[in-house]
This record gives structure tokens, sequence and C-alpha cells, in this order.
């Protein structure tokens, strides 16, 4: 589906990743997970990534796209998936949810990122296909 290379896959997501850890240094943990994306999309903006949000995600079923309401958080660059969380901690059923939206939408990877944790890196999971 895309032209990236792994390599730059890596490099989008470690800019992301370090685009999440400069939003959770300067709010910490415990917020909405509303107010982690809209900082997030100001970063995002700033710095140049091409991103949309809420991005819809049609399922196929037989021959029909049947929009079901599922939306993705973020699709950035068109490759990457970023799924926010703001739980206590993620649970096998996030990851679930996150390699579906894989699947259906037929990007290479993604990130899962909960916010409400005291240290960001552990709250972030890296998906691929």
């Amino acid at each position: 589906m895309s032209n990236w290379s792994d390599q730059d896959l890596n490099a989008l997501t470690e800019r992301v990743i370090g685009l999440c850890i400069a939003v959770h240094r300067a709010l910490g943990p415990g917020l909405l997970e509303t107010a982690y994306a809209a900082c997030l999309a100001y970063e995002l903006n700033r710095s140049d990534i091409a991103f949309k949000r809420e991005e819809p995600l049609p399922i196929q079923y037989e021959d029909v796209k049947l929009d079901c309401g599922y939306r993705l958080d973020f699709v950035i660059e068109d490759v990457l998936i970023l799924e926010l969380k703001a739980v206590e901690r993620l649970e096998r059923i996030h990851q679930a949810q996150v390699l579906t939206y894989l699947k259906l939408s037929g990007k290479p990877i993604a990130l899962l990122i909960n916010f409400n944790v005291p240290m960001l890196k552990d709250g972030i999971v890296r998906l691929r296909k």
C-alpha cells in the first residue's frame, strides 16, 4: 500500500513518540483522552506532520462497505495509525482493537499510546500488520 521503507516508518514513529512524550511531560497523567488528542494535534501541526483526526473506518463485509461508526484517532502521513488512551492500564482488547484497525485500513503500522501512566515510555505499544 505504501512506498515507505521500514527505516522511514521507524523514523516517523520515533518522531510521533517524541511529540507524545512532550505532551505527556507538559500535562502529566490523569486527564481525559480528548485533552491529549487536542495537544497532540497542535504539536503535529506545528511540526508540519500531515495528519487526519477521527478518520472514518468503514468495515468491508462481503462486497459492501459499511459505516459502523469506527473512527481512527489519528492517521499520520497516511501510513501510521495513532490510537490514544487514558486508562488505568492497557488491556489485550486495546491491542486487538488496533490490530483490527490495521487489518481494516491496510495501514502498515500503528502506535497505541496510554497517557495515564507516570512515564509515557511504559504506555507505548507499537504494532504492525
